[in-house]
């Protein structure tokens, strides 16, 4: 980090009353579960009020997803609202539609990945909205696509790895899918990067305009590399093992005494020094090892022979030897070692923070760093409704209005 950054920025948090480049946009979030929701909380970061708008009672499906039957708390939730201010409102009836448009007319954007076709039963649909509030930009997200054979069908985060060829890439044997909800979040970064060039588009125009993403091109596009390697040869990449198929390098997952440690390729040039270094310096006079790429068959002898020898010291031991002669290379760390990382909090990728309830904790920062318009992860996840009555009276509907709402189950 440069000095200038350095000097507003104090353990994970920017250190400025300057505005955040959203400042002023307004969102409304009818998403569930991560790709929509996620995709409004990077919105919230950067400066944009958030509105989220879940069904009374039930909530955003992302609730139901919790730690155990025994604790509450659901991850999903909390990872992917922080920053937002929450109200309820049923859009499936009349009274609850109308409080709705009314909040539109105050929008700049809208973010839903709701099965294809619900917002258009319910006559929310893009053509009303645009035509009421032609500024708005309207985003919303799929498995599948907006058009297509399957361009209506249900779907979620393992649909759009295994259609998307991802679960087939993954695993030694069996298909496997990713240990995270991978599609879900690069669907929400796609959404995202869509609305931002609706939202520079429209100080041109004065419009907004439909923003369509989807898991299955998130995940394509996140496939770049491999695809093209099958675009170009008809045939699908070898099999993911220690490393990388189409990467014919010194580029892989090596186990240590006490882990793994991932050396991220070692050009031909430092060859020398690395073989020195780990004190396996007979592997040079071998003239298939200090070829500039390797064949599967002998890096796969070639990686066997380095376990060998990086089996014998801790992964600590390891990461300080490579980084003393330059190697590209970070250890294999699982979720609870990464929170150890001082590194992850400074940069603000995690903060700590104290809960009222469950005290001092740990939540998602942004991976983004603005110097100018910094941004600024905001408040935790809204309970259900918490700010339904704050927000229909800044509408402008009275406590008589908001009396009625609730008894007929808009709210």
């Amino acid at each position: 980090m440069s000095s200038d950054a350095a000097a507003i920025f104090r353990g994970g948090q920017w250190m400025s009353d300057q505005q955040g480049a959203l400042d002023g946009v307004r969102v409304l979030d009818l998403g569930q579960q991560v790709q929509g929701p996620q995709a409004a909380q990077l919105l919230s970061d950067l400066g944009a009020e958030v509105i989220k708008v879940e069904l009374p009672e039930v909530g955003d499906q992302g609730r139901w997803t919790t730690v155990s039957p025994d604790d509450p708390r659901s991850p999903i939730f909390i990872a992917c609202n922080r920053g937002k201010r929450g109200i309820t409102l049923d859009l499936r009836v009349e009274a609850g539609r109308a409080v709705f448009l009314r909040l539109v007319d105050t929008a700049d954007v809208l973010i839903s990945n709701f099965v294809p076709g619900t917002l258009d039963r319910w006559g929310l649909g893009h053509a009303a909205l645009a035509e009421r509030n032609p500024r708005l930009v309207y985003a919303t997200g799929s498995t599948f696509g907006p058009v297509g054979t399957d361009a209506d069908q249900r779907g979620g985060d393992l649909a759009g790895q295994a259609a998307g060829g991802l679960i087939a890439r993954t695993g030694p044997s069996d298909p496997t899918p990713i240990g995270a909800t991978v599609a879900d979040h690069l669907g929400s970064q796609s959404m995202a990067n869509g609305i931002l060039a609706a939202l520079y588009a429209r100080q041109r125009t004065g419009r907004g305009q439909r923003v369509d993403v989807s898991l299955l091109g998130a995940v394509l596009f996140a496939q770049a590399h491999e695809l093209t390697y099958s675009l170009l040869t008809g045939r699908n990449p070898g099999e993911v093992d220690r490393g990388h198929p189409l990467l014919h390098a010194l580029y892989g997952v090596l186990p240590t005494a006490d882990g793994h440690i991932a050396i991220v390729g070692v050009i031909p040039e430092q060859r020398p020094v690395f073989f020195e270094t780990i004190r396996r310096s007979e592997l040079l006079e071998d003239p298939r090892f200090t070829a500039p790429l390797y064949p599967p068959e002998v890096r796969h002898e070639l990686f066997d022979r380095l376990s060998e020898t990086f089996r014998t010291r801790s992964t600590a031991d390891w990461a300080s030897v490579l980084r003393e002669v330059g190697i590209r290379h970070a250890p294999v760390r699982d979720y609870t070692e990464v929170m150890q990382d001082e590194g992850v909090y400074e940069n603000g990728y995690l903060e700590r923070f104290e809960h009222p309830e469950w005290g001092e904790t740990v939540g998602m920062g942004c991976p983004i760093r603005l110097s100018e318009t910094p941004a600024r992860p905001g408040r935790l996840a809204p309970e259900l409704g918490q700010h339904t009555e704050e927000v229909l009276l800044e509408l402008g509907i009275g406590w008589d209005e908001i009396a009625t709402l609730r008894e007929v189950g808009a709210i």
